[in-house]
């Protein structure tokens, strides 16, 4: 399954109601798992963006979904990034002329 990287900021609402953030992470994870995602991992970071999640998903059009159903909670913004493992990376490589 393809992995992706997501990099999450809070929006005001999410910092006002950020004492529900731990809540809302295990609500997250249920409703990945529902799609057929596995979200391996969220951590909450310092620094420019706010948590990091790790999710293997079927395809694009599950990690969008799942996406599109957290934001519009209006909690988060976010930027997900296509990730390659060593071995998809090979593969990828080999094709370099």
């Amino acid at each position: 399954m393809p992995t992706y990287v997501t990099l999450y900021t809070f929006t005001e609402q999410g910092l006002r109601t950020i004492k529900d953030t731990v809540k809302r992470a295990k609500t997250a994870k249920k409703a990945a798992s529902d799609l057929g995602i596995n979200l391996k991992e969220i951590v909450w970071t310092q620094g420019q963006y706010d948590l990091v999640a790790i999710s293997e998903a079927p395809d694009e059009a599950a990690a969008t979904a799942f996406l599109l159903n957290l934001l519009k909670a209006g909690n988060l913004r976010a930027q997900t990034l296509r990730a390659f493992t060593a071995a998809e990376m090979e593969k990828i490589v080999e094709k370099v002329a």
